[in-house]
């Protein structure tokens, strides 16, 4: 029994396929070399872009997006990743400074997580460190407005509590500065007919 003869689709296929072997196979030694250096510096570049990546969305957490690549194909036909981001949140945390500095802080993390921080990564950093220092002082301002508030109402409290142990009340005080009248009745009650001493020498 005989094989079905070949479509046109499936000839052209193997031309293209003879013809691609064709050229492979006059491509001089030099250039299958030239070829293989490029596709292995370009396994390399796609590893480190991955890692690099990963390595932003990994710290960064609820703050950073997923990675995006950029990719090239290769001498052999495999796409490759050249380039890559990862967006992130910089944004601050509204009316709680408190929470933007605890934010801004995984977005420096997340922005210095790679080996070799790129120069947009440095820039990312250094508005985290921005962030940072204006939370601070909103947080130094908003600490410094507390204080203010709860000073004249701990200074009454302080004030009662000094009055009632230092000062006694109007009566305890009055109470005190009189004079004990207990001798003078003992005096005036003694016998007045008794004995006469004479202080005179």
């Amino acid at each position: 029994m005989s094989a079905p003869a070949p479509s046109d689709e499936q000839r052209a296929e193997a031309d293209e396929t003879a013809v691609a072997n064709g050229q492979k196979s006059q491509e001089s030694p030099q250039q299958q070399r030239l070829e293989q250096l490029e596709i292995a510096e370009l396994v390399s570049r796609d590893a480190e872009v991955r890692t690099h990546e990963q390595a932003h969305a990994a710290v960064g957490g609820v703050y950073a997006g997923a990675p995006t690549y950029t990719f090239t194909r290769g001498p052999d036909g495999k796409r490759y990743a050249v380039g890559g981001e990862v967006s992130i949140d910089v944004s601050a945390v509204p009316n709680d400074p408190e929470a933007t500095l605890r934010k801004m802080e995984i977005v420096l993390r997340a922005a210095l997580a790679p080996a070799e921080p790129s120069a947009q990564d440095l820039r990312v950093a250094a508005q985290a460190q921005a962030q940072m220092t204006q939370a601070r002082v909103e947080l130094a301002e908003q600490q410094r407005s507390e204080a203010a508030e709860n000073r004249p109402q701990r200074a009454e409290e302080t004030a009662q509590d000094e009055l009632s142990v230092e000062n006694p009340s109007a009566a305890e005080q009055a109470a005190s500065a009189l004079p004990s009248l207990e001798l003078y009745r003992r005096l005036g009650g003694a016998d007045s007919t008794g004995p006469l001493i004479d202080l005179r020498a």
